[in-house]
């Protein structure tokens, strides 16, 4: 990998770790479903008017909506709201083993006992996180950001079969179904909308403003030019970064403690995502 693509790659990695501490601050003051609302309503501003209509995908995308954009957004802000963004950041990463068995059972992906320890690992990992001072009043909180981690896993399996479709489109129409779900949502089960608008900073906004242009309009367009000019196997271990660099902006951030159960079961967990990541199947690079 060139040397400016490797260094885009460790850009791209640090801005979603910072997201992290962003976006949990933003859901401390704006209700987790409003937020997320606001977010989509501005990623498909932002996206729409730049890209076709995938016709002919548009209920594939309906269903992504869905699962990614109500579900998984969902459970992930509003356990980031109960917990530190150090734990979130580590915690969402058992998405990649519960990706590996999802592709081992729809795809008949060869698994290994390799691969499979490495889950065994990770799961072990978030454990001793689920037990740390950080989370010990709020462990469901954890279990919600796991919950989220598995819809990934399931609305990975959607989305690769939108592969042919261009990324921004995805993501914008995306935004387009997924936030008057999640307005209706908000209306149902969050309250005291307006006082939270009225009451929220300038922070609260510009991590909105975090999440959509950064996060998405500029962060997936410089990965999707790299995963055109690398192979998969190239790219996706930077990834491993991303939990790095979450946890470090919530402790320079948001002032979080760095604790042993932090630091044992961070390591943890990250060593059964490394050796899943590390020994899966080669994946053909770009024609």
């Amino acid at each position: 990998m060139r040397p400016a693509d490797a260094l885009t790659a460790l850009l791209v990695t640090f801005l979603w770790g910072m997201n992290f501490a962003i976006a949990k601050a933003g859901v401390l003051q704006i209700p987790p479903l409003l937020f997320v609302c606001l977010r989509f309503v501005l990623v498909a501003a932002l996206l729409l008017p730049l890209v076709r209509i995938p016709r002919g995908r548009l209920w594939e995308i309906a269903g992504l909506s869905v699962t990614l954009g109500v579900l998984h957004f969902a459970l992930m802000f509003n356990g980031l709201r109960h917990v530190d963004a150090a734990v979130a950041a580590i915690t969402i990463q058992v998405q990649v083993p519960f990706s590996a068995l999802l592709a081992a059972m729809l795809y008949g992906e060869r698994l290994g006992w390799q691969r499979a320890f490495g889950m065994a690992v990770a799961i072990a990992g978030v454990a001793i996180l689920a037990g740390s001072p950080q989370t010990a009043s709020a462990p469901w909180a954890v279990g919600l950001v796991v919950a989220a981690a598995l819809v990934w896993a399931v609305s990975n399996t959607q989305m690769k079969r939108l592969a042919n479709v261009n990324g921004f489109a995805v993501n914008g129409w995306l935004g387009l179904f997924a936030a008057p779900q999640l307005a209706l949502g908000s209306l149902l089960f969050e309250h005291r909308q307006a006082a939270a608008l009225d009451a929220a900073d300038w922070y609260a906004w510009a991590a909105i403003v975090y999440q959509a242009v950064v996060v998405v309009a500029v962060c997936y367009g410089l990965w999707y030019r790299l995963l055109g000019r690398y192979g998969f196997n190239q790219v996706i271990p930077f990834t491993l970064l991303v939990p790095l660099w979450g946890v470090l902006s919530g402790v320079l951030m948001l002032g979080e403690p760095i604790t042993w159960p932090l630091l044992l079961g961070g390591a943890t967990t990250l060593a059964g995502v490394a050796v899943i990541v590390f020994r899966r199947p080669d994946a053909p690079g770009p024609s």
